[in-house]
């Protein structure tokens, strides 16, 4: 065979054609997606995947420079079961190319080991997968490789090879078969490959991400079949992924560990995401983490029960059986403690965070979505709706609301409407209760807009604090008015304005007596304007909150709609101890 130099600019732009090949095909992917688990989101994960490698790689003086960046951005994009893989093929594909000037030789060998590293990041491999056609790739190369003296046509000749195997992919898994498709992840990779022929070839490719294509429908989810897809990047300096593969395999499926020793990419099914988040705060620095119901991207694939879908924060305080009947999509919070990030409600539950509150030298800090992250969800969700609507925290407390109005934007096809609730925990819960039950209704998006924003301001939690500390040590409180209000033995009623900001509503010397001032507010509300329907949601405060219970069933005639644990984040600032009556005003 002629010898080809392949240049570091070629290389370069072979990585960065083959993605936009992919993202192009995002909805095609997503549509087909049955394995592992029929959640459609498989073109979107690797869409996330290729969309870090164009933004962050970066163009080195050597090969391995490049290849490098090229890798390192992988890692950082990767999401998803395949996505994973796909970037541990490229960590492989970095490490296998070690010198400055590369042949086609170099690089038939280094397709090889880059084969070699994704198959040994994933813990149970699957043949009928990404794993197979990357394994052809390098087989058919290094088949080919004597019969031509053209490296182009050696390329075209082993694609050929590659798309046989892909479509033999439904003989090799049941659930291909069964839904008539090849495997989602394998025909990601193929798209790879195809885009990365085509910079060979001197061709260009941009992003044209084609129309949404009709998606399977597919019955059911197995019942053995677990609810989280659960990653996380974690760092440190003496990481072993075989290790981490070891400790973590008990506790769900689907497992993959790609990376270094020093940054690693951990993708896992399982049905306790806080779990797997109290193991590697042992071992490394939680860098980043990402948890996806899959259970609730299977509906919106596949049994979505109404045509809007509906969109909240995890400070809104509404029962997980209500999340769960009205198919309520709930983006958690970022939590940041003991220098790792957690996702409220998600990777870190209430009981958890109680047992840790006193002991923390460095009180914990909270912070919103990051807008790509949201990004990536309306990536998704707009694969399956037209009409979106969500309602956050008051954007005057958090900066939820910014991020999902920024990352709107990147969706100016699709009917996107972000509400401010002005309102936190349970008042917010209560609202996002309303719009749910408008959709089920059948009401239009603008009716629902309307009668939420409008509830927004009739609407109110009451919040007797047990305890200032915590607001103390979270900064909701100045320690200076802190510590007068403690020395005046102060239990003030917080509550918040209409314009959505964090006030003291009333000045009690006792709980007792800020539960009186709250009593004679919600009396009074009862009286003059009516509540359609009250909840109670607590900080570790069972006990007060049945007081609450009883209090208010007998001033109202009815029990309250529902009885919870508060969020994480708000826990973190009201404190241990906490009870709050929120109410829906009347339209």
């Amino acid at each position: 065979m002629s010898t080809l130099t392949i240049t570091n600019e070629l290389l370069y732009k072979s990585f960065i054609i083959g993605a936009k090949n992919v993202i192009s095909e995002k909805n095609g992917l997503n549509a087909i997606n049955v394995f592992p688990v029929p959640d459609g989101d498989t073109g979107t994960n690797l869409a996330s995947l290729m969309t870090t490698i164009i933004e962050k790689a970066k163009l080195g003086q050597t090969v391995s420079e490049t290849l490098q960046s090229i890798a390192d951005a992988a890692i950082v994009g990767a999401r998803g079961n395949s996505g994973i893989i796909f970037a541990s093929y490229i960590s492989g594909f970095a490490d296998g190319i070690k010198q400055n000037d590369v042949d086609i030789n170099a690089l038939i060998e280094t397709s090889e080991i880059a084969y070699n590293y994704a198959y040994h990041a994933i813990s149970q491999p699957v043949e009928g997968t990404m794993i197979t056609v990357m394994r052809a790739w390098a087989h058919a190369l290094k088949q080919f490789k004597k019969a031509t003296t053209n490296a182009i046509e050696l390329f075209v000749q082993a694609f050929e090879v590659v798309k046989e195997e892909l479509a033999k992919t439904p003989d090799m898994l049941k659930v291909l078969k069964d839904n008539h498709v090849v495997d989602a992840g394998a025909k990601g990779f193929v798209h790879f490959i195809e885009g990365f022929i085509k910079a060979f070839k001197g061709e260009e490719v941009s992003i044209e991400v084609h129309e949404t294509v009709e998606t399977l429908h597919v019955d059911h989810l197995e019942d053995s079949q677990y609810r989280y897809c659960t990653e996380a990047l974690i760092r440190g300096d003496h990481l072993n992924p075989d290790q981490i593969r070891d400790v973590l395999s008990p506790m769900g499926d689907s497992l993959v560990v790609a990376g270094s020793h020093k940054t690693v990419r951990i993708h896992i099914h399982t049905d306790h995401p806080e779990h797997v988040f109290a193991h590697l705060d042992g071992i490394a620095r939680i860098a980043e983490q990402k948890v996806d119901d899959m259970r609730r991207q299977f509906e919106a694939a596949h049994h979505a029960k109404y045509p809007i879908a509906l969109v909240t924060d995890s400070i809104a305080d509404l029962p997980t059986e209500w999340v769960d009947h009205y198919q309520i999509h709930q983006i958690p919070i970022n939590l940041k403690m003991n220098d790792s990030e957690y996702l409220d409600k998600v990777t870190i539950q209430s009981n958890r965070f109680y047992e840790l509150m006193d002991s923390l030298k460095i009180y914990p800090t909270s912070a919103q979505p990051n807008v790509k992250s949201l990004v990536n969800f309306f990536s998704f969700l707009t694969t399956y709706y037209k009409e979106i609507i969500v309602i956050t925290v008051s954007k005057e407390m958090s900066g939820t609301y910014h991020s999902f109005t920024e990352a709107a934007k990147a969706f100016p096809d699709h009917k996107i409407y972000v509400i401010n609730s002005k309102q936190n925990s349970g008042a917010e819960g209560l609202l996002v209760y309303k719009a749910a039950q408008l959709i089920e209704e059948g009401k239009s998006m603008d009716e629902i807009i309307q009668t939420v924003e409008s509830l927004s301001t009739k609407s109110k939690i009451l919040v007797s604090v047990k305890t200032l500390k915590y607001m103390m040590r979270s900064g909701r409180l100045t320690k200076v008015s802190g510590t007068i209000a403690s020395l005046m033995h102060l239990k003030p009623v917080i509550s918040i304005d209409e314009e959505g900001k964090g006030i003291i509503y009333a000045k009690a010397l006792s709980v007792d007596s800020a539960d009186k001032k709250i009593y004679q507010h919600v009396k009074q509300m009862i009286e003059t304007k009516g509540i359609e329907g009250y909840a109670i949601v607590h900080a570790n405060a069972t006990e007060r909150a049945k007081q609450y219970e009883k209090m208010y069933t007998e001033l109202t005639g009815q029990a309250p709609l529902y009885i919870m644990d508060i969020s994480t984040v708000v826990a973190m600032n009201a404190g241990i101890g906490t009870v709050a009556i929120a109410y829906l005003g009347k339209e």
